[in-house]
């Protein structure tokens, strides 16, 4: 339980940095308002997805592995 624990809190400082660091770059780009403000909110709902996701498979709801040939 520890272990997964301590790997769901690595998860978590992993994509949040990723996503600090898109969000970064996408205020550097210069990009027209639209595609600016489309941009910021379709990073920030596909991190909110990551991250429920995660906490989902924490808990045991959701199963994300390979499928297993047989």
């Amino acid at each position: 339980m520890i272990n997964s624990l301590i790997l769901l809190v690595v998860y978590i400082i992993v994509i949040g940095l990723v996503i600090w660091l898109l969000h970064y770059l996408i205020d550097a780009i210069p990009l027209p308002e639209p595609f600016h403000r489309v941009a910021k909110i379709a990073l920030l709902v596909i991190g909110v997805l990551i991250v429920i996701l995660l906490l989902l498979q924490f808990v045991g709801v959701v199963d994300t592995s390979l499928p297993r040939v047989r």
